[in-house]
């Protein structure tokens, strides 16, 4: 694309716009390099991909990108046989962290959509980042933000050890010299300080002769000399040897972790691009909310429609949204209107969206957006007068239109802002209409604003050509900035004039000089504004409800898909369970068969009838009953009165009569169960005498654990477990057991703890302890 098109349109400052929104110097450097393509599959890749990105930004909280930085460096080092530092090393184990952070972030986002991949373009980024989590522990365990740890290794902890030591011995031999009551006098502060890395004390220059040792230093004005006493002097050369041995073995760590890297060095670059690419895609999604940027749809065929489009640079709560489109078959619009009415910034607008969205952005318009690829954006804005080689404001517009004219084609998209200005108005205005023809010949897609109102009757001799004007308020003898597609520009200048004052009489005379064809062209012009505003916000409207349906459409298509799919489902399950069901009858008749025939065998023909009776018992449990209410007519119509026995002929089962509700129903006790029932359903039968009750003494019924394990089960499943077991612990005794859950998602642990906050026999419930298992264990006190 043509740099001097970028430069006047200024996508410099959208470029650093998504720079400042990005956490990486990846991240920025992408946002400094974009430029936009020309390719139709990969502007609509790049379309997509941000849209993805977007969607997520706007819906989720996502992983943090801070600290993310560039690691190539340090990979090549390490693969040719450089050793990286232990700084160097924690930029890398940063990336690590970071990709796996975010595919966490993702995996949580697949599972909340129930495995279904939403998001295609991101997910085939997540399947390409390399896992690298042997990688990240070395580091991980071995560096500390500044230096290896003491436990790196063996034998560095060995030697830190030693030095931490002897260095202790140092300082409790050279407090004792520093502390000493006869050497207060001879030293100039009662400290231990370093010189030269050796422990030394500060001793006043005239008793020199009183402590044997090392002179290491001494200060400015040489009163005070820094003396490593003798008795010390073998410590701190051991410590020197020490250090020499911590640093070698220093750097064989460092050297080993390296080599890590360097085996890893292909896996740690791919992950630097993945994340690189999606802080770049973030800082998009930042900067296109900043502007409320939505996605445009692209198009094969030449398409350029713009619904309620502003400049992204201007100040989003007083800029006018104005929608800007090429109609069918319309290939050049010519926008007239007056001075400062923002002819100027509907060009800019134009070509600026155009190279956003080809650039990959979202772009400041209401949904619905429509464009084409264009190979390239040709710019003849504002004043080109140029000093220095001598050239008139006409000489550099024509220069700039010549080099235009050369390079332009089909595929090009060409913003002339006053065509032909800057000379004779007869001349220019002929001149314009010419290099008109000649972009139309070529077949680019036009928009030029101009003066001239021979240009007003341009587009009606010519087919494909569509005039446009910006709106001005005679009220207020203002521009409202308002763009009107299809409606010329109309001249305000008698309006004007009246509102100023200007004298009717002379303002009459004018319009009977300019003609009566003149004025109705006005009149003609005046309706058409109105008009064709009405339209415009009819169309708008128009698509967001076309918009909305079309979601509906594809939200009801979609759950009635599943809905199939789930009725699928179902039908495949009972008709397995059937199957599995006929097939367990099937083998137990066998089996019975089989044990018939052994005791026909074995005893011959005397089969005792409780055993067939027993066998027979075998097959009826095969048997479901579809429902306990049985359709038996009544024999007996003796009259019934509360405290009567009776069979309840619809259940088959005894109760007592409690009392007569009306003159055809009767209120039942059948057990634990009181139910209103119809007359006709009883009957009456003797009424039996009450036998004793045993009273027997129960012991535990059984030894169960003291923990119950919840894991795996569905959460039906592990409620009806739970009950099952709380009981059984009651008849055991216990006073405390332990529910294992495990954390998950915490459903079934909120599940478990709201059941037990309403059981009777539970006194109190706690998370597990650490030790006991944490929150993935409730503790419980019995009653």
């Amino acid at each position: 694309m043509r740099q001097k098109s970028l430069d006047v349109l200024e996508f410099d400052k959208i470029k650093q716009s998504v720079e400042n929104e990005a956490m990486s110097d990846i991240g920025r450097e992408k946002a400094r390099g974009m430029t936009p393509a020309i390719d139709f599959d990969t502007v609509t890749f790049q379309i997509a991909e941000i849209d993805e990105i977007a969607q997520i930004y706007n819906k989720h909280r996502m992983p943090s990108m801070s600290g993310l930085a560039q690691v190539q460096q340090y990979i090549h080092r390490a693969t040719i046989d450089g050793v990286l530092n232990v700084n160097e090393l924690n930029v890398i184990k940063r990336l690590i962290q970071i990709q796996n952070q975010f595919k966490t972030f993702y995996n949580q986002l697949v599972e909340e959509d129930e495995g279904e991949i939403q998001f295609p373009i991101l997910n085939d980024k997540m399947e390409q980042l390399p896992i690298l989590t042997d990688l990240y522990q070395t580091i991980h365990q071995k560096c500390d933000a500044y230096d290896l740890f003491d436990d790196a290794s063996y034998e560095l902890q060995g030697i830190r050890s030693k030095i931490s030591n002897t260095t202790q011995k140092i300082k409790q031999n050279l407090d004792k010299i520093v502390k000493s009551q006869s050497n207060q006098k001879k030293l100039s502060d009662a400290i231990v300080t370093v010189r030269n890395d050796r422990n030394v004390i500060p001793v006043k220059a005239e008793y020199r002769q009183d402590f044997n040792g090392i002179v290491h230093d001494q200060s400015a004005s040489g009163q005070t000399l820094y003396i490593e006493p003798s008795s010390v002097v073998e410590m701190n050369n051991t410590i020197s040897r020490l250090k020499n041995d911590e640093a070698v073995e220093r750097e064989r760590i460092l050297i080993e972790i390296t080599a890590q890297v360097a085996a890893e060095a292909d896996a740690c670059l791919t992950a630097e691009n993945v994340m690189g690419q999606i802080d770049f895609l973030t800082a998009k999604a930042r900067y296109a909310r900043s502007i409320k940027g939505t996605k445009p749809t692209f198009h094969q065929d030449r398409t350029v429609y713009l619904p309620k489009a502003f400049h992204p640079l201007l100040d989003r709560d007083t800029v006018v949204a104005n929608t800007i489109e090429f109609a069918e078959d319309i290939s050049t619009v010519i926008i007239t209107g007056p001075n400062t009415g923002g002819k100027t910034v509907t060009l800019k607008t134009l070509g600026l969206i155009v190279i956003m969205a080809q650039s990959g952005l979202l772009i400041p318009t209401l949904d619905g957006a429509q464009l084409s690829v264009f190979e390239n954006v040709f710019c003849d804005i504002g004043d080109e007068q140029s000093i220095e080689q001598s050239l008139s404001t006409f000489s550099s517009h024509m220069t700039n239109i010549v080099e235009i004219l050369e390079e332009a084609n089909g595929n090009s998209l060409i913003l002339f802002d006053e065509l032909g200005a800057g000379t004779d108005p007869s001349e220019g205005a002929a001149l314009a209409m010419s290099i008109l023809d000649y972009v139309r010949a070529v077949d680019c897609l036009v928009m030029a604003t101009t003066h001239y109102p021979e240009l007003k009757a341009y587009s009606y001799n010519r087919q494909g050509v569509m005039n446009a004007s910006v709106e001005f308020d005679v009220t207020t003898l203002s521009p409202t900035y308002k763009l009107l597609m299809g409606v010329p520009g109309r001249s305000n200048a008698f309006d004007i004039s009246k509102k100023l004052g200007l004298k009717m009489s002379v303002i009459q005379k004018a319009k009977s000089m300019i003609g009566q064809d003149e004025q109705e062209i006005n009149e003609m012009i005046a309706s058409l504004e109105h008009n064709s505003k009405r339209v415009d916000e009819q169309r708008i409207e128009l698509d967001e409800l076309l918009r909305d349906a079309q979601a509906t459409h594809d939200a009801l298509t979609k759950q009635y898909h599943n809905y199939q799919a789930y009725e699928r489902q179902l039908m495949d399950e009972a008709k397995e369970k059937a199957n599995q069901r006929v097939k367990a009858a099937t083998n137990e008749a066998d089996e019975i068969v089989k044990d018939l025939r052994k005791l026909r065998d074995q005893k011959g023909a005397d089969v005792k009838e409780h055993e067939l009776i027993d066998k027979k018992k075998r097959l009826d449990d095969q048997y479901e009953a579809k429902s306990i209410k049985q359709n038996v007519k009544k024999q007996k119509w003796d009259k019934i009165t509360a405290g009567d026995e009776v069979k309840v002929l619809t259940y088959g089962q005894k109760g007592e009569v409690l009392e007569l509700s009306g003159d055809d129903e009767a209120v039942v006790q059948m057990g634990i169960i009181k139910m209103k029932l119809p007359l006709q359903d009883l009957e009456k039968t003797q009424k039996t005498q009450e036998q004793p009750t045993k009273m027997v003494k129960r012991s535990n019924r059984q030894n169960i654990k003291m923990d119950l394990d919840l894991r795996g089960y569905r959460y039906e499943e592990a409620l009806s477990e739970l009950d099952q077991y709380i009981d059984q612990a009651v008849l055991s005794n216990y006073q405390q057991v332990n529910i294992i859950h495990g954390k998950g998602t915490g459903a079934l642990q909120k599940g478990v703890q709201n059941y037990l906050k309403k059981h009777k026999s539970v006194a109190s419930y706690r998370n597990g302890m650490p030790s006991e298992g944490g929150f993935g264990v409730t503790v419980v006190e019995l009653k």
